[in-house]
């Protein structure tokens, strides 16, 4: 949980930024965006590429300017401060070292630009040499460091001047996915225990996933979800978010009956009671959301619902697609059993787990 009375309050209230390529229609890129950042959140912009995530961070950092709306932090309007003025920093894609520089001068430039005394410099320099494992290297240039090593000095130069927001611009894209993996646990390690408010935008889906408070999925500018990485994935708000989180099934249903939260649906030729979207109507057209790694197959040597089309196996799990009445099936098998494999060509029963089911309105 996070203490409101901390500062690091972001707020978005109805942000939009439309640009107007010459001889050409505005282009909306960032379209009545709103969002609360509660004090030491983690929060993850997620989407695909032109859907806006960008564009928002930087507005929020000072680099763009908004067409319309308000970035608030901790109750104050901070639209008209330059970037350098707004109490953050920001880790780039790039890095964006200076390369005429020793890793110590990177990471102690904004405490020199902000005439911080010398002892405390020296001082907060010593702590995030030693909190970003960079002992040692103080005195190389970043042409002498590793990828890992130089997104270290990049992060030791944001956290160094101790900003109330931290803003992150794919700054792991660089990275070999070893090293990333590494990298992502660093961060986020780093930000629970200082406490700082963090805007992260990304394309990577597992960044998301595993780093972040509330992930908000942007579609054309637009949020179409912000929720928990849990929320997001197994009860997504709409079919995009569905279809570009992970592997999704869709089966076209007609719920008989829609109560408390419950849709009763019949799918693969049984009767389910499964979680349903508020938007869910009795009688309307709606889709059944499967995640593949949530059915089941059994192999019906005399009839079935359906045949094995591909086995793909991956030693930890085996993928298949089944060819069933209600269009092919993508279905994980994990741990699978050398015993049970099943071949192409094989006549199969689906199984649902109703309680991993979501009805969702179709758009």
């Amino acid at each position: 949980m996070t203490d409101d009375t901390r500062r690091g309050r972001l707020c978005l209230d109805s942000l939009t930024k439309a640009f107007t390529p010459q001889g050409r229609e505005p282009v909306v890129a960032v379209d009545s965006v709103s969002l609360e950042v509660a004090p030491g959140e983690f929060i993850t912009l997620l989407g695909p590429s032109g859907c806006g995530k960008t564009t928002t961070l930087r507005i929020v950092a000072g680099l763009e300017e908004a067409s319309s709306g308000h970035v608030r932090l901790d109750g104050d309007t901070i639209d008209h401060l330059p970037p350098q003025r707004r109490p953050m920093a920001m880790v780039f894609q790039s890095y964006a070292l200076f390369p005429h520089l020793s890793v110590s001068e990177n990471i102690a430039y904004g405490l020199r630009t902000r005439r911080q005394d010398k002892d405390e410099l020296d001082s907060a320099l010593h702590i995030a040499l030693i909190s970003m494992n960079l002992v040692g290297l103080e005195h190389r240039s970043p042409h002498e460091l590793s990828g890992g090593q130089q997104q270290r000095v990049a992060l030791a130069r944001a956290l160094v001047v101790q900003p109330e927001v931290l803003l992150f611009d794919e700054p792991l894209s660089n990275l070999d996915a070893k090293l990333r993996g590494a990298m992502r646990a660093e961060i986020r390690r780093i930000q629970r225990r200082l406490g700082i408010t963090s805007l992260y935008v990304t394309h990577d889906q597992d960044e998301a996933m595993t780093m972040s408070d509330r992930v908000v999925v942007m579609n054309k500018g637009r949020i179409e979800q912000a929720a928990s990485p849990a929320d997001i994935y197994f009860r997504p708000a709409t079919v995009f978010v569905a279809d570009f989180i992970g592997r999704a099934n869709f089966i076209e249903v007609v719920p008989a009956r829609v109560e408390a939260g419950s849709a009763a649906v019949t799918a693969l030729g049984r009767d389910l009671t499964v979680a349903a979207h508020p938007e869910v109507r009795a009688n309307a057209a709606t889709y059944l959301m499967l995640r593949p790694e949530t059915l089941s197959l059994t192999a019906a040597p005399e009839g079935g619902i359906g045949s094995v089309l591909r086995a793909t196996f991956h030693g930890h799990s085996v993928d298949y697609e089944v060819e069933t009445g209600a269009g092919t099936l993508a279905v994980t098998v994990p741990g699978p059993d050398p015993r049970c494999l099943l071949a192409e060509g094989t006549n199969v029963t689906v199984g649902i787990d109703p309680a991993r089911a979501y009805a969702l309105v179709k758009s």
